[in-house]
């Protein structure tokens, strides 16, 4: 109701406000329990780039700030969850377009001149957690050439006190078959870690294939480590 009668009329402060108070409650309601550290990019504009586990992804980060997510067009089809990121500001990718990244990289400039936070799943998939596939450093570019910071952020799952894959929405599952999965059970946390800043000074000078690189590197090292 919130996305459908209200976000259409309201300004920015107000549609990050309602998502990230709605986003923690969706976690309390699926019985999630979110720890965060690090220091967030707080104001501003800034790109985030995270390890991809589940459908959940997206909601633990609005939990800490609302994000416009670079999403595979697919998702704008699944049951709810789709209409809700769609919704909400997730842009879409058409993958095998020929100009799709730069459509993308239009929208992602757009988001940036207005202040906000664009997160992106670098791998383009998602995995059960406990490693992070290579980077596609494509998506890196629009936000090096508008002088903006790039965060990297890393996701750890756990399942009753252990590292686990438990929710991670990968293999021949349905959203609805893993969101069964994750109701079904109980004792189910995630830490949100945000890792060091990458400055627009740095990124600028490496270019995107070395700045993805980096972002790689420490968010496998936070996610191996553990």
């Amino acid at each position: 109701m919130l996305v459908s009668l209200f976000f259409p009329y309201c300004g920015l402060a107000a549609r990050s406000a309602i998502t990230v108070r709605w986003s923690r409650i969706l976690l309390f309601f699926c019985g999630v329990r979110v720890k965060v550290s690090g220091k967030p990019i707080s104001r501003g504009p800034a790109l985030w780039v995270v390890n991809h586990v589940s459908w959940l992804d997206i909601f633990i980060i609005d939990s800490v700030r609302s994000v416009s997510f670079i999403a595979k067009s697919e998702i704008r089809h699944w049951p709810v969850i789709g209409w809700l990121v769609a919704g909400s500001g997730t842009v879409f990718i058409e993958r095998g377009h020929r100009h799709a990244v730069r459509a993308v990289g239009q929208q992602m400039k757009t988001r940036f001149e207005r202040g906000e936070i664009v997160g992106l799943f670098p791998e383009g998939t998602t995995s059960p957690g406990c490693d992070v596939a290579p980077f596609h450093s494509s998506l890196f570019d629009p936000a090096i050439r508008v002088n903006v910071d790039i965060q990297p952020l890393a996701l750890r799952f756990f399942h009753r006190g252990r590292r686990s894959d438990y929710v991670a929405f990968v293999g021949e599952q349905t959203l609805l078959q893993n969101m069964w999965r994750l109701l079904g059970t109980t004792g189910v946390s995630v830490e949100l870690e945000f890792l060091d800043v990458m400055s627009s000074d740095y990124c600028a000078q490496h270019g995107r294939a070395k700045v993805a690189a980096h972002a790689h590197h420490v968010v496998r090292q936070a996610i191996v480590r553990r």
